[in-house]
């Protein structure tokens, strides 16, 4: 069971601690006052990983060992200098660290790292070196994608398969899923179902615009994802090689999305209200869960706050635990909640944090 929890935010690295029983805020905090755009906890070899989005000072990466309190400053993804001539018009610079994942099992030191402008970076050596996967950034589709709520694309959702650790699915906000199954040697898109309802009716369905908000795999059931989209909710049963589009009460609009460990039929989502407004339904904080596939939702509202509440959850706000019961889900106003139960009910765990980026349970 997981023992830990960690909440990146705009000033700094939060971690919850499980003891006697209880969830609570541990008293130090790392990068007090810097943002954190993403955490990983590596269950291989201990190692946690923070990445800092420093503004001025540029996209910075940490690694701390295990057993150690002490953060090592690593080396962050580098983009190469664009070709002259190039028509090009996304600038190859690296503007953050979006999304952090480990490799499988047998890869030992293997890390992959989602990025604007849409880059997919793989290290070999825990983050101390990182190449760019070209494959994927020379794909000609590459130059269809466009920023959603950013100014460019960016990858968000990376989903190793744990039957395969050559095969890897990455999401794009805007521009699509795509699938590897050869260590991103070469690349398939893998959108097909998924509906773009911001666009014109004749380009509604092409696979390389659309926006998946988040994408999650089930690790019991690896064919089994689930895909918050900017226009629904969508799932897949084989892989991503198509997607079925789910109806949810209150709204199938929102962010994160977490799905079970063991049970590819259950997930969580946080809804919201599209799109300017980008807040609860009814100002009342929700989570919606489906323990059959998307046939049906239960609506979970105990212990969430009911009036005047205008929490937005983030792609990565929403996280469970190996047991498959604990959850974790914090907002941009700085609102942070613990289930212990499946969303049955949910504890305050704070209403005062900096807003935040992304929230991870260790992993055993």
């Amino acid at each position: 069971m997981a023992d830990r929890a960690y909440l990146a935010t705009r000033k700094g690295l939060f971690e919850l601690a499980y003891r006697n029983g209880e969830w609570k805020l541990e008293e130090g905090k790392s990068f007090f006052g810097d943002p954190v755009s993403m955490v990983l906890h590596d269950a291989r070899d201990g190692a946690t990983y923070a990445c800092l989005n420093l503004g001025h000072f540029g996209a910075k990466l940490h690694r701390r060992d295990a057993g150690s309190e002490d953060w090592t400053e690593i080396a962050v993804p580098t983009y190469p200098a664009k070709p002259e001539g190039s028509t090009d018009t996304v600038d190859w610079t690296l503007k953050q660290i979006w999304v952090l994942e480990a490799g499988g099992p047998d890869q030992p030191g293997v890390l992959w790292a989602g990025t604007f402008p849409g880059g997919l970076f793989r290290s070999n050596d825990r983050g101390d070196s990182w190449q760019l996967v070209e494959s994927l950034w020379n794909a000609p589709e590459r130059l269809q994608w466009m920023g959603g709520g950013y100014d460019v694309p960016g990858i968000h959702s990376i989903c190793v398969d744990p039957r395969d650790s050559n095969a890897v699915l990455v999401a794009v906000s805007c521009g699509g899923a795509w699938l590897t199954q050869d260590g991103g040697a070469t690349w398939q898109l893998r959108a097909s179902g998924m509906k773009a309802r911001y666009m014109p009716p004749e380009m509604q369905d092409a696979g390389a615009i659309q926006d998946a908000h988040r994408i999650v795999r089930c690790a019991a059931e690896p064919d089994v994802l689930w895909c918050q989209h900017h226009c629904g909710i969508w799932r897949s049963r084989d892989n991503a090689l198509s997607w079925e589009e789910v109806t949810a009460p209150l709204s199938s609009f929102g962010f994160a999305v977490a799905v079970h460990p063991r049970d590819g039929n259950t997930a969580w989502f946080a809804p919201a209200v599209a799109d300017q407004q980008r807040v609860p339904v009814d100002a009342a904080l929700a989570v919606n869960r489906s323990s059959d596939g998307g046939a049906s939702f239960t609506t979970l509202r105990s212990g969430l706050p009911q009036e005047h509440c205008y929490d937005l959850v983030y792609r990565h706000g929403l996280a469970v635990a190996d047991d498959g019961k604990t959850l974790l889900m914090a907002s941009t106003t700085g609102g942070a909640w613990l289930s212990t139960n499946g969303g049955e009910h949910w504890q305050t765990i704070s209403t005062t944090l900096p807003p935040v980026y992304a929230v991870r349970f260790n992993a055993n």
